[in-house]
C-alpha cells in the first residue's frame, strides 16, 4: 500500500484531497500536516513514507523548503508539489530541487491518484493541463523566450502575481509571512531585472512574456 503524507495548510482543501485519495484502497494517508515543519517531524519518527503531496505555499516551511529538507534527510522519499500557480518558473524550480511531480490544484481525482501511484513507482509526473499548456507555448513562442534569460526566484514570481492583483506591500507581507521591507526588496529586484521603469511597466512586461495572465 502506498504511504502518503498530505501537507496543505487550508483545512477544507486538505480534507477534500484526503477524501479523494481515500477512495483508492491502495493508498493510505499516513499523516496530515499544515506545513513542512510538521511533515519533517513525522518523517523523523521513522514511519514509512513513500510520497509526500505538499502545497508549494505553506506557512513556517513552504513546499520547496520541505522538498530540500526531505532530499537531505531521505532522498528515497518522493515529493509532489501541489500548486495553484501554472508558471513554468515554479515547475522548473520544483524539479530542479528534486521534486518528482507538479500538480495544479484543479487536477481531477483520477489524475491525482494516478500521479501518486506513478511517482510512487519511481516516475516523474507533471499534470496534463500544465504539460499541454507548456507544449502550446513552445509552439507559439518558438525555441527562444527572452524571459528564460532572467533568473526569477520562486518568491519573486509569487510577489509579481500579488502585485498584479493590486495588493499593497503590507498585504503581501502578511500573506507571505515576510516583512514589508523584504517585499519592497523583491519589488525593486523585479523592476531592475526586467529593466522596467515602474510597477505598471513591470506588470506589462510580465503579461507580454507570459509570466502572468
Amino acid at each position: 500500500m502506498l504511504q502518503v503524507v498530505l501537507a496543505e495548510d487550508h483545512n477544507i482543501v486538505r480534507d477534500g484531497i484526503k477524501m479523494l485519495l481515500e477512495m483508492d484502497k491502495n493508498i493510505n494517508i499516513a499523516a496530515e500536516a499544515e506545513n513542512g515543519a510538521q511533515v519533517m517531524e513525522f518523517v523523523r519518527t521513522g514511519a514509512p513514507v513513500d510520497v509526500i503531496l505538499a502545497d508549494i505555499n505553506m506557512p513556517q516551511m513552504d513546499g520547496l523548503t520541505l522538498l530540500k529538507e526531505i532530499k537531505l534527510f531521505d532522498p528515497r522519499i518522493a515529493v509532489i508539489m501541489l500548486s495553484m500557480h501554472d508558471n513554468d518558473k515554479y515547475v522548473t524550480q520544483a524539479f530542479s530541487a528534486g521534486s518528482s511531480g507538479y500538480l495544479l490544484k484543479n487536477v481531477g481525482a483520477d489524475e491525482l491518484i494516478f500521479s501518486l501511484k506513478y511517482v510512487g513507482a519511481g516516475g516523474k509526473y507533471i499534470c496534463s493541463e500544465l504539460a499541454m499548456r507548456q507544449l502550446d507555448m513552445m509552439f507559439k513562442q518558438g525555441s527562444h523566450n527572452s524571459t528564460l534569460a532572467i533568473d526569477f526566484s520562486l518568491r519573486e514570481i509569487e510577489v509579481l502575481h500579488l502585485i498584479a492583483e493590486g495588493q499593497t506591500n503590507q498585504e503581501m507581507a502578511e500573506k507571505l509571512f515576510i516583512s514589508k521591507r523584504t517585499v519592497e526588496g523583491h519589488r525593486q529586484n523585479l523592476i531592475e531585472k526586467t529593466g522596467s521603469r515602474n510597477t505598471a511597466a513591470l506588470i506589462r512586461y510580465a503579461v507580454l512574456n507570459g509570466i502572468i495572465q
